[in-house]
């Protein structure tokens, strides 16, 4: 009995001590990067199987003792241990999984752990994006990756890329890239009326880029590859809470200053010394014009008083342009197994050039759900897309801009051109003279260009039950867009003044073209793949894959097509009067129709094998077949192309030598080799180029009325794929706990055969004078090196730099049996092309004649080095240099101090030519004088270097001085962004984020001109890339 009450006695007095030691924790549980709640997150005390998780608002309570060690995990996340010593509350800060994040690479038909890449592949996230006024996908990108050279086209919002990787594979035909969205290779065609196609997805939904640049990694892809892939990956849904994004931008955009012509003093000043006789063209008469535009003063000239005006053409077409970019975003788990997100975005921008406007609609959601115990896996992906935008015509204006006369007046409201001052001809005041008035070019067009486009596609993936290292994969895509343009004039408008029979203006008011069409676009793919392990084994793993895919591009549309009736002939035919607009209809055609096919199926199969976890291989091999290839057979001579690569991968650091070593976190020797090929070739040879088909000709060239004549179109049966093989060798490397230095340095040499070509003919030997012919070769080489450097991460402050360089030369090797081939770039006159390709020297040669100079420094006109010592300057004199850069570069950094960011990146090129062909045009004192017509032109300001009078005139060989060639080398801002992140209880359960931007702000160059960063090499009427200033609020709740 005392036993029993002793026993007892202990248990009473055990049960309080221990009621007292065990306490309730509380706290909540937030995501790092957004400091937003994080639902069901795991709460355990160690080693035990007590725990709880988190609600909806992240928050938990739990009973702890005193040296109880509590582990908070969650899928995504670094797992976070906190020892329990009594504190009432403690709260986490989940800090999401890098590596488990980056570890999985999207590659063509699938994926890979990015540990086990043997091929040249960069990865650019979000996180990387650049930042601020981006307006299309591809400007997330610029500068970002090594080897990949992106240069828009002007500064419009609707501006097409050239994107370049290595520098492009092809002479003549396309040298873009592949592009893959979500599974779904792009077609080449744009939909009518859209420069950009990459303008068509909305940069927010954009979650990474991953660019294929070597053989190795783009053989996959076959006929279609040998310019390098861009596999754009959007954002999925999520496994856990609902998460919703806001964000929206309001930017204003300047064009600059522009080339420095001259004002309308300093050309009053010019015309008085250099062409006295013509100083009665300045301005306009006193009292001939209504306006309310001030005048400078009069001027006296032996023709009667001048009213001199004071006009900046430049300005008078370009503005502040105003843009606004809205999106919001929602990211669930709907039924807690089908991740879920959906998003909608507005886009309103305004060129920096008058009319310029541009509208977009996007709209895209996404769902993967899992089936069948997890065997069945679906991904449902759908993204919508509506533009609209008013199509000006930028190159007219522009030019326009540069040489109208700055003493005349932008307004006359007493003249016929609906309030907009016109230049007539002195002589016959019904015929307008010279440059038409640019800002009139603007505002009496309205040409509205709109596209819808649907961009989608289902991903069955399947895993056998029976075998669950087998899968098939089965993915149906479509890219369908439907384009409607149509251009009409109002009244008074120049481009539709034309003169009746009795040599009197008459305007053409109304519908001036129109242009419907659609675009489908459809896609299969299917595939098994077969992944083993062989834990123990000599070999740890392997996968095979083997798969077939199938690409349709269908491109059908119409048009009306209108002109003006100027001879009797099309009077009597087109029941039009002379001077009159009138629809032109062809019989055999009637709605203008034009359509066009291209058919693609492919068989592929891909091994991946894994030695001991240290040793790597992958062995590819794609058939293709090609509809641009067969001429009466699928299966003849030349359709088929095979494309096969080989890779290998050392993982250095996981040998013995170095598994050790702790500053060492990864080392990884790559070498690739690999065959792809280049089929995009309709640019230059149409979608039928191997058969033999017939054109009908017009109604007006009949020998019987009533019975067309048919000709023969030129075809060539032997036509097959550029062909590309490229060698690469490459390193991977990280080091300090994959922290603070990250990187890569890869090499290639690249051969690239049956080049396209434009060959001529003898006159009469064939249906043609030339035709399109395998003939041509090249050979290129260069490097690339990525690295990044996290130079502080600290939980207040961080500082991480960025860079990028390559360099990548090509040089011609054969060209059919001729050794120099004219490729274009116009300049004054007809026939008078820059541009060469030539056996031994890089493509994209301008031929430029070595210019003499004086004691002063002053260029002697038509004086050139005769190089060839012959006494005489000819062709054979001319040298040749490239226009195109070799090296290329990019760089940024970000710095975070507590709720403070800022970063900035920046890149350039290194060398390259550009041609500066606005100095040419109106660097010379006669360029003022008129010609054809009785008006006279603006010129660069001579006083103040711009140009120099020496100079007179552009005879002779002048235009193709090397005087004009400029070097290109230089080093843009691309944006710089400052943000302050507000503390978490500003709202509750929010996260925001203010931010400004500057894009554009500057750029350091040598070349005085408008521009250096000209993809074609010549500067001409550029469309000026504005800066931009942006202020934007993003919202995470």
């Amino acid at each position: 009995m005392k036993t029993i009450f002793k026993g007892l006695l202990f248990v009473f007095i055990l049960i309080p001590s221990l009621m007292m030691a065990q306490s309730t924790v509380t706290g909540t549980v937030t995501e790092q990067a957004t400091s937003l709640p994080l639902p069901t997150v795991n709460v355990l005390i160690k080693n035990t199987t007590k725990g709880t998780v988190t609600d909806f608002d992240g928050n938990y309570n739990l009973q702890a003792n005193n040296g109880d060690v509590l582990v908070f995990s969650y899928v995504g996340f670094l797992t976070q241990e906190v020892a329990y010593t009594g504190q009432a509350r403690i709260d986490v800060a989940l800090v999401e999984d890098s590596a488990l994040l980056e570890e999985v690479v999207i590659i063509g038909y699938g994926s890979v752990k990015k540990e086990d890449l043997t091929g040249s592949v960069d990865v650019v996230s979000s996180d990387d994006f650049n930042k601020g006024a981006i307006q299309s996908t591809d400007q997330l990108l610029q500068g970002k990756a090594a080897g990949v050279r992106i240069t828009d086209s002007g500064g419009s919002p609707d501006s097409a890329p050239n994107i370049r990787i290595r520098g492009g594979a092809s002479l003549n035909a396309d040298s873009s890239p592949l592009i893959v969205i979500d599974g779904i290779p792009v077609g080449t065609q744009n939909p009518a009326g859209v420069s950009n196609p990459l303008s068509l997805v909305n940069p927010n939904d954009v979650e990474s880029f991953t660019i294929l640049k070597d053989a190795s990694a783009t053989a996959i892809y076959g006929s279609r590859a040998s310019n390098g892939v861009i596999i754009i990956t959007t954002k999925r849904g999520t496994s856990g809470a609902p998460q919703f994004n806001f964000s929206t931008t309001v930017t204003a955009s300047s064009a600059g200053e522009g080339i420095d012509m001259m004002d309308s003093d300093s050309y009053v000043r010019f015309i008085q010394e250099y062409h006295p006789d013509l100083v009665s063209s300045l301005g306009v008469p006193v009292g001939s014009v209504t306006t309310n535009e001030p005048v400078s003063y009069i001027l006296n000239t032996p023709d009667g008083d001048r009213a001199i005006y004071d006009t900046n053409w430049r300005d008078a077409i370009t503005r502040t342009a105003f843009t606004s970019n809205t999106n919001f975003s929602a990211r669930a788990n709907l039924g807690e197994n089908i991740p879920f997100r959906a998003s909608i975005g507005y886009n309103n921008a305004q060129g920096v050039v008058r009319t310029d406007d541009y509208e977009r609609f996007s709209a895209s959601f996404r769902l993967s759900p899992k089936l069948l115990d997890d065997n069945l896996k679906i991904d449902t992906n759908a993204k919508f897309t509506w533009a609209d935008k008013n199509a000006t015509d930028a190159g007219g204006a522009l030019g326009g801009a540069l040489i109208f006369d700055p003493t005349k007046p932008i307004y006359n409201t007493s003249g016929i051109f609906n309030g907009f001052y016109t230049n007539l001809n002195t002589t016959n005041p019904n015929l307008i003279d010279g440059q038409y008035n640019p800002l009139a070019l603007l505002e009496q067009r309205n040409r509205p260009e709109k596209a819808f486009r649907f961009l989608g596609n289902i991903e069955f993936d399947y895993t056998m039950p029976f075998l669950p290292e087998l899968k098939a994969v089965v993915n149906v895509g479509l890219d369908a867009s439907r384009s409607k343009i149509s251009e009409t004039f109002g009244e008074g408008a120049l481009a539709t003044y034309r003169l009746d029979e009795n040599g009197l203006g008459v305007f053409n008011p109304g519908l001036n073209y129109a242009e419907r069409q659609h675009i489908t676009n459809t896609t299969f793919d299917a595939y098994l793949k077969y992944a083993k392990n062989l834990e123990g084994s000599f070999v740890n793993n392997y996968d095979i894959q083997l798969g077939y895919a199938y690409q349709n591009f269908k491109t059908d549309g119409n048009k009306d097509i209108f002109s003006y009736a100027a001879t009797q002939e099309e009077v009597d035919d087109f029941n039009a009067e002379i001077g009159s607009r009138y629809l032109v209809f062809n019989p055999n055609n009637p709605n203008n129709r034009y359509y066009n096919t291209q058919n693609l199926q492919s068989f592929f199969a891909r091994s991946n094998i894994s030695i001991q976890n240290k040793y790597l291989i992958t062995l590819s091999l794609r058939a293709d077949a090609s509809s641009l290839f067969v001429f009466d057979d699928i299966w003849g001579d030349n359709v088929w192309g095979l494309f096969p690569s080989a890779a290998l991968a050392w993982k250095v650091k996981e040998e013995n030598f170095l598994k050790d070593v702790s500053f060492v976190d990864d080392l990884k020797l790559r070498l690739g080799w690999g065959k792809t090929g280049q089929q995009n070739i309709t640019g230059v040879s149409g979608f039928y180029p191997t058969s033999p088909l017939f054109s009908v000709g017009s109604q007006n060239s009949q020998y019987l009325p009533g019975y067309n004549l048919y000709s023969a179109n030129a075809f060539q049966t032997g036509l097959t794929w550029e062909k590309t093989t490229t060698l690469n060798a490459g390193i991977d490397f990280a080091f300090f706990n994959n922290r603070l230095i990250t990187g890569s340095f890869d090499i290639f040499r690249r051969e690239t055969t049956d080049l396209l070509s434009r060959v001529s003919l003898p006159p009469g030997q064939a249906l043609t004078d030339s035709f399109i012919k395998n003939v041509g070769s090249t050979e290129s080489e260069g490097f690339e090196f990525n690295l990044n450097l996290n130079a502080i991460q600290k939980e207040d402050i961080g500082l991480s730099i960025n860079g990028n360089i390559s360099y990548a030369k090509t040089e011609v090797t054969d060209l059919g049996g001729i050794n120099r081939l004219n490729i274009g770039g116009q300049l004054l006159n007809t026939g008078s092309n820059l541009l060469f390709n030539l056996v031994g020297e890089e493509p994209y040669q301008a031929g430029v004649f070595k210019q003499v100079y004086d004691t002063d420094g002053n260029p002697i006109p038509n004086a050139f080095v005769d190089l060839n010592g012959d006494n005489q300057i000819t062709e054979e004199d001319k040298y040749y240099t490239s226009l195109r850069p070799n090296w290329n570069f990019g760089f940024g950094l970000n710095f975070n101090y507590k709720n403070w960011d800022f970063g900035t990146t920046f890149r350039g090129q290194l060398d390259g030519k550009v041609y500066d062909l606005n100095a040419l045009r109106f660097g010379f004192t006669e360029s003022a004088a008129p010609n054809n017509n009785t008006s006279i032109s603006n010129v660069l300001n001579f006083y103040n270097g711009a140009a120099n009078p020496a100079f007179q005139d552009a005879n002779g060989n002048i235009q193709f001085s090397d005087y004009f060639l400029k070097d290109a080398a230089f080093m843009r801002c691309e944006n710089i962004v400052v943000g302050y992140n507000f503390p978490n209880n500003f709202i509750k359960n929010t996260n925001m984020r203010l931010y400004a931007s500057v894009n554009n702000p500057f750029i350091i160059t040598n070349y005085d001109g408008q521009d250096p960063e000209q993809f074609g090499g010549i500067d001409g009427a550029f469309y000026p890339r504005p800066t931009a200033y942006t202020f934007g609020v993003n919202l995470d709740f």
